[in-house]
């Protein structure tokens, strides 16, 4: 039988062959996944363009965070509003416009505004695109499908750097947003023709949960404000920062409480009784968290520290993404083989051995061993994402597609954006703490400085400096390779903290049930 003719969960088939639906609405994540990476590498551009500082500069990344997870929550309830095709179409030209709008700034205000819109309108495309997946392939087959969409969610924040950085270094950060509108276009015609929805996810009265909603948005905005800012304001120091952790802790737990006792959630947490979705989503989650992180902390290495250029640091991260693309169907027939829970306890356990064995960097590195670190990490993602995907829903009704769809998204992208932020503080913290402690080294009472010192200025005096001057640029020379040790002390100690927290994430794949790729679990729920 084929693809176009196999039935989908409840009875329902799409009139058009599942694979292009597939490839259509994975087209459409793929744009907005890398977008939430392909700014980073660009934000001094922005910055000096707009004749703002790198610190104002970085709110266009908080501000699309913010409005992105607040929407990817509350997704499912859109879709059920507006119907999941037209929310879906709104999604995908709304985030085409607003990437336009962005390439189009005047000013900072203005691209703060515009990067909002973008992470809103953004926000339903994912959640969509794996409820449209969901529907359109019978569970047997949803292990081949969400490899595609591993592509797009794995490879896309790793090569948004890579691609930022070379459009930012040979024409202009605006063509980083306006490279968006082509694919916009034609996702746009490709989902009017070729998507539909069944029965349950057409459009049908939805009352609006306005308590619900306001304490999502209260909850999710002042979390993402507080991790994102709380390095530079002093975190709890900062009477704004302790503001933002009260109001995070209130808004996201009367969420809760609301969300489980109310009749019409915005967004029906009911569906986290299921055990499967319930550790599928803490460990997507924690996925998502080292998948960013270190996502930012390499190409951060390379420009900071290596001195590379934008768009060589990218181009550390991009062989990862093949790495990725030819694992996923070794990881599909390996699932066949074995339970899928041991396939994401070593995806896990050999993403463990890849941080820690990224923990050795050293001064005189070079560009190939950063590579096969990077790809190291990389790799390890094509043994978490298909797999958690194909056992999250394998026991969830259709009728709590969009619930969970939108949930198991939120869980990647939220933990994920606050896990760039927790990681680029914890890089500024213990580079505060080694430099602290490295400097009772640095004195003339010491004699391995003095001896250092004195090598240095015979060597300036040899060719030809003064006493002054050699004195001056030993010093100089002197505090530069201290600085360059402190960071490699300091990214090592990241890495290996990394580490700790993926194996840690080991023991708990085995609550998931026991069943193999394309079969049933046992005690589901």
């Amino acid at each position: 039988m084929s693809a176009q003719g196999e039935l989908a969960a409840g009875g329902w088939k799409p009139k058009h062959n599942p694979w292009t639906v597939a490839l259509i609405v994975t087209m459409a994540a793929f744009m907005e996944i890398l977008d939430t990476t392909i700014v980073n590498v660009s934000l001094p551009h922005i910055a000096g363009s707009l004749s703002s500082t790198y610190d104002d500069a970085t709110w266009t990344l908080t501000a699309y965070l913010v409005a992105n997870g607040i929407v990817l929550t509350i997704s499912g309830w859109l879709g059920k509003v507006f119907g999941r095709k037209r929310y879906f179409m709104i999604c995908i030209v709304m985030f085409t416009v607003s990437s336009f709008l962005c390439g189009m700034a005047t000013s900072l205000s203005e691209l703060i505004i515009f990067r909002m819109m973008q992470g809103f309108f953004g926000g339903g495309l994912q959640p969509n695109q794996q409820s449209i997946i969901l529907d359109s392939f019978p569970p047997e087959k949803r292990a081949a499908a969400f490899g595609l969409t591993a592509i797009a969610t794995v490879v896309g924040p790793v090569i948004g750097p890579t691609m930022g950085g070379w459009i930012t270094d040979n024409f202009s950060w605006r063509w980083i947003f306006f490279i968006n509108v082509p694919f916009g276009i034609v996702t746009t015609l490709g989902v009017a023709a070729m998507v539909e929805d069944p029965p349950w996810a057409r459009k049908r009265k939805a009352p609006i949960d306005v308590i619900g909603i306001s304490l999502i948005t209260l909850g999710f905005s002042c979390l993402e404000v507080m991790v994102d800012r709380g390095e530079d304001a002093d975190w709890f120091g900062s009477t704004f920062i302790r503001v933002m952790g009260v109001l995070a802790v209130l808004g996201i737990g009367g969420a809760v409480l609301w969300l489980l006792h109310t009749d019409k959630p915005a967004v029906d947490l009911r569906v986290f009784k299921d055990r499967n979705f319930a550790v599928g989503t803490a460990m997507m989650g924690a996925m998502g968290a080292l998948l960013y992180a270190s996502a930012i902390i390499v190409p951060q290495f390379a420009q900071q520290v290596m001195g590379y250029t934008a768009t060589l640091s990218g181009l550390i991260l991009s062989p990862g993404g093949i790495a990725v693309i030819i694992l996923i169907p070794i990881v599909g027939r390996l699932m066949s083989f074995t339970s899928v829970r041991n396939v994401i306890a070593l995806g896990f356990g050999l993403m463990g051995v890849s941080l820690f064995f990224s923990a050795h960097l050293a001064p005189a590195l070079d560009f190939r061993h950063l590579v096969l670190y990077r790809m190291s990490q990389t790799a390890c993602l094509a043994f978490l994402f298909v797999p958690l995907s194909t056992i999250a829903y394998s026991t969830i009704p259709e009728r709590l597609n969009a619930d969970a769809s939108a949930l198991f998204s939120m869980s990647r992208n939220v933990l994920g954006s606050l896990a760039i932020s927790g990681a680029t503080a914890l890089l500024t913290e213990r580079k505060q703490a080694h430099q602290s402690y490295m400097t009772q080294w640095m004195t003339p009472y010491h004699q391995p400085y003095n001896d250092y010192l004195t090598q240095a200025q015979n060597a300036g005096m040899n060719r030809g400096m003064t006493e002054d001057t050699a004195r001056a640029v030993a010093q100089h020379v002197q505090y530069q390779e201290f600085s360059r040790q402190v960071s490699m002390l300091t990214y090592n100690e990241v890495f290996m903290i990394l580490g700790i927290g993926a194996f840690l994430c080991v023991p708990f794949c085995f609550l998931f049930s026991n069943m193999r790729g394309g079969g049933k679990p046992t005690a589901a729920h």
